[in-house]
């Protein structure tokens, strides 16, 4: 079936969902070689199956907060693809969550799982719950209202969360109570937990180091290296916290964070303890960055602007989808910057991608770069089933590894005739064909 045909009939069947249907389109697009060189995957409706999920689970979560009043909202879990392992991806607790989202990077994580050669299939869930500004014993209160409508759907070799955006180590714990005290068993459900009950070491940094990892790779295939390089990050959560701890270690300079009140730009660095004062500052349920420029009188605020104005010479976005623009991606190349990563999910749109390929600018996608993440995650997964721990040191190193033969995929599949590495199209055919041909194998189930 033509591209074309397959996005008409998508977009017929799910309208409006434009997060999805752009994660679709994206990743089709780069597979249409692949496709004519195996015409067994359209005999089989291998494309027609896999941009489908499995099940989606709907249900409302309702619970009472802290002055009595009984609140209502909607959670949802998206089984996507489970060719390869459980279904595995986090849980986002945000206000912007809705089912495009959910779709979106259900089917992202098809692909970044795959390409991590762990056995994980692709899944996504989460509520429109926003814990900012709650109580813990209101987020308590909605984590085990959230967890009784979807325990009897997961298990350590069915389904298995994870966090994300809104969910950290406490929603875990929280999750994580309530699933035992139902299911009345001590597994390796949920990914993310605590150092003291199953959690694995280094899982709240893993999706930065992970991306610098990958940047570490790309600089190297093109005989270049992280140490002296000048770096834009956007967001403050754990992801920009990992990739600014671990990009400084490799002897390069972060200049900019941001949130949804706008970006700051340090010219000195950001580093030690004005990390730890941006952990200190989100622990406080406090998503604006402003605060910074009067802890540290020499950094400059930018309101209401995101950081791709700055002269740098790598840009990782770390915060959210379709943050990056085409726009933004002229105006980091006419500042000269060398490499773009994307460290969060989808954080480019297409346009940017396409401006950023026309210029020969090495771009590594989120399914690849930000794959350290669900890495460590199932390295979780694998502890728990083995009833040990790794230390810290064993789990980066695993990490390291994983995410260097992530960037041999991607130069594998994606490397065009003048030598230049089509980063996205490589992830793409990576993930795809094993998950494709482990689809093949299995069968029309």
């Amino acid at each position: 079936m033509k591209l074309e045909q397959i996005m008409n009939n998508l977009e017929a069947k799910h309208p409006g969902e434009s997060e999805y249907l752009q994660a679709v389109r994206e990743v089709l697009e780069s597979l249409q070689d692949i496709l004519a060189d195996n015409p067994q995957f359209e005999t089989a409706g291998i494309i027609e199956r896999l941009v489908e999920p499995d099940r989606i689970l709907t249900f409302k979560v309702s619970w009472v907060d802290d002055s009595g009043k009984v609140q209502v909202n909607l959670g949802y879990r998206v089984q996507f693809n489970n060719a390869i392992g459980p279904y595995k991806g986090g849980l986002r607790f945000h206000p912007s969550v809705n089912l495009s989202i959910l779709k979106f990077l259900g089917f992202e994580q098809i692909f970044k799982n795959a390409l991590t050669t762990l056995p994980m299939g692709g899944g996504k869930g989460g509520s429109d719950f926003d814990p900012k500004g709650k109580s813990d014993h209101e987020i308590m209160r909605f984590s085990q209202a959230f967890m009784l409508e979807l325990w009897h759907i997961i298990g350590p070799q069915t389904d298995v969360p994870a966090g994300d955006i809104g969910v950290g180590g406490r929603e875990i714990g929280f999750l994580y109570g309530m699933y035992k005290k139902l299911a009345r068993e001590n597994t390796g459900i949920l990914t993310g937990k605590g150092g003291n009950w199953g959690g694995s070491l280094i899982r709240p940094e893993a999706t930065g180091f992970g991306g610098i990892y990958f940047l570490k790779e790309m600089l190297e295939a093109n005989n270049d290296s992280l140490d002296g390089k000048v770096i834009s990050v956007s967001g403050f959560g754990n992801v920009a916290w990992g990739a600014a701890l671990k990009a400084v270690e490799y002897g390069a300079k972060v200049v900019t964070i941001s949130g949804p009140d706008g970006y700051i730009f340090d010219e000195a660095g950001i580093s030690g303890e004005k990390i730890e004062y941006l952990l200190e500052l989100r622990a406080s349920n406090n998503d604006v960055v402003a605060p910074y420029a009067d802890e540290y009188p020499d950094a400059k605020f930018y309101p209401n602007e995101r950081p791709w104005g700055v002269k740098v010479d790598i840009a990782l976005p770390c915060a959210t989808q379709n943050e990056l623009n085409g726009d933004d991606a002229a105006v980091l190349i006419a500042n000269g910057v060398k490499y773009v990563g994307e460290v969060s999910n989808m954080g480019c749109t297409p346009e940017a991608i396409d401006v950023l390929h026309n210029a020969k600018i090495p771009y590594g996608p989120g399914k690849a770069v930000n794959a350290g993440g669900v890495a460590v995650s199932g390295l979780e997964m694998s502890q728990n089933s083995m009833k040990l721990n790794w230390s810290a040191a064993e789990v980066d190193e695993k990490l390291h590894t994983i995410m260097a033969n992530i960037h041999a995929a991607c130069v594998q599949y994606g490397t065009e005739d003048d030598g230049f590495v089509n980063y996205a199209k490589g992830a793409n055919i990576a993930g795809f064909l094993k998950v494709a041909n482990s689809m093949m194998d299995q069968g029309i189930v």
